[in-house]
């Protein structure tokens, strides 16, 4: 039975969909709904959730209020027959609340949360995130830490969904819960009222006066962050070299990177110090007052016994959640801060496309013609200026010269990894500009300088450039490259 209704939930959200467009827009809010928008009906139920549960938690303390009301004027013999025949409706619909309402509220917004948002939403986008990053030119990654751009993509989807839940399962919570509060208490007496009115202000001055500068120590640290997660990842990746130099260098740099991380960190943990002092201030202040207030009123005789207590519990619930609050905006906003890191990078347009009308390469032949190829990384001279080559079919033609002089980058253009700045590289008479990237590479075998192997079986290395190849042709091609045995 729970079985299937773990399934329903899950079905929710389906994590591998295909989106018109990959890319997300460059703003929070577009950003955001780029991804939410396709997740609106498990949204939605947390927030209608959201917003039940709130109330349910109030009940349950005017409940205590109402209780020790019943219990301090029950009329005549202390029984269970004569709470009944008092309160036995209430009663009963008291625990109705408590053992049936609230355990089905609490098990719904479970359902939605762990069965719905962190295995659908977060895979979304953290998939989608990657479908559009892998397919940025190589210059792309080039320019970057291939460990710093795997953080940020999977950090999109932690952020993207804790910053949702943390909304809705606690900004949205305490809206309701401040607005529940305030009627209660203002059914009371509305002098109490005013003085929660008081606390509430106050809490959103000091959290205006803190939480923009929070926001921008947020946003640092999450990119010193990823800095030095691509630093490890750089030197990982590069270990045989690093111990074959006994580079004791790398060290240095590491903790190069460390000193920024924490040069970013330390403002941030400080100004997140003194929000939770003052915070903590500001309650105490608020609590006694409230609280000494109460007692007046029920010794001048306008409120029960049972009133006091119920706001005095209502109160000390209040400022629970209200030091949560803060402390969630804070997590929000570092959310906000991993959020925006990731989003200027995912965000970023495709560096080299197709062209609108591009076609499939055919090739029948195999000739090549580089006509006045001028590329010089975007710096404006140096590498390649004005190349004219010409490869006919079947010839073998060997590119000699210093390292840096060009050879490597010649290879990437015919290939287009690159886009040339100036002249045109045809293959059979066809512009390599004009033709799908896929169609071209398809057509064209490399054998690198560098030897490259993925973590994963041989048989999947090997399959890599053909996925649908067959055991024989997997066996045949390691066979051709003297690998098999």
């Amino acid at each position: 039975m729970m079985k299937a209704v773990y399934r329903w939930f899950e079905s929710w959200v389906y994590p591998f969909r295909e989106p018109t467009n990959l890319r997300p827009p460059a703003s929070v809010g577009g950003f955001l709904w780029h991804y939410v928008g396709q997740a609106k009906l498990a949204f939605f139920a947390m927030l209608i959730i959201g917003g039940i549960a709130p109330l349910v938690e109030a009940g349950l303390f005017y409940f205590v209020g109402r209780l020790v009301d019943i219990l301090d004027q029950l009329p005549g013999e202390r029984s269970w027959h004569a709470l009944w025949a008092a309160a036995g409706p209430e009663l009963l619909f008291m625990g109705a609340v408590v053992l049936i309402i609230r355990t089905l509220v609490v098990g719904l917004s479970a359902l939605v949360d762990e069965q719905t948002i962190t295995p659908g939403f977060y895979s979304l986008v953290r998939w989608q995130a990657h479908r559009h990053v892998s397919r940025q030119s190589y210059a792309f990654f080039q320019n970057d830490f291939a460990g710093r751009i795997a953080t940020k993509v999977w950090q999109a989807g932690q952020a993207t969904g804790d910053l949702m839940e943390s909304f809705i399962e606690v900004v949205w919570f305490m809206i309701v819960y401040t607005v529940t509060t305030l009627a209660l208490v203002a059914g009371l007496n509305l002098r109490l009222a005013a003085l929660v009115v008081i606390w509430i202000v106050a809490f959103g001055w000091l959290a205006r006066l803190h939480l923009p500068a929070i926001r921008k120590h947020a946003e640092a640290t999450a990119e010193a962050g990823s800095m030095i997660t691509g630093r490890f990842v750089d030197s990982y990746s590069n270990v045989q070299t690093l111990k074959l130099f006994a580079a004791d260098g790398d060290d240095r740099y590491i903790r190069n990177g460390f000193d920024i991380y924490l040069d970013a960190l330390r403002p941030f943990t400080r100004r997140l110090t003194g929000v939770r002092v003052a915070l903590t201030t500001l309650s105490g202040i608020m609590i006694t007052a409230i609280a000494a207030f109460a007692v007046y009123l029920w010794v001048e005789g306008s409120i029960t016994v049972g009133a006091v207590a119920f706001t005095l519990s209502l109160v000390l619930r209040l400022n629970m959640l209200l030091g949560r609050l803060m402390m969630q905006l804070n997590s929000i906003l570092r959310n906000l801060g991993v959020l925006e890191n990731s989003k200027a990078l995912i965000s970023q347009s495709l560096g080299l496309t197709d062209a609108p009308d591009a076609k499939e390469l055919v090739v029948a032949g195999g000739r090549i013609d580089l006509k006045n190829v001028t590329f010089h990384y975007g710096k404006g001279a140096g590498v390649l200026e004005g190349i004219d080559l010409v490869v006919r079919p079947g010839e073998k033609v060997g590119l000699v010269g210093p390292s840096g002089a060009g050879k490597t980058t010649l290879a990437n253009l015919i290939l287009r990894l690159y886009d040339l700045e100036g002249g045109r590289i045809l293959i059979d008479g066809q512009d390599i500009a004009r033709v799908t990237q896929n169609s071209l590479r398809a057509n064209i075998g490399v054998v690198s300088q560098d030897t490259a192997l993925f973590h994963r079986s041989l048989r999947d290395n090997i399959k890599l450039g053909m996925p649908d190849a067959t055991d024989a042709e997997v066996i045949a091609a390691a066979r051709k490259a003297e690998a098999h045995d």
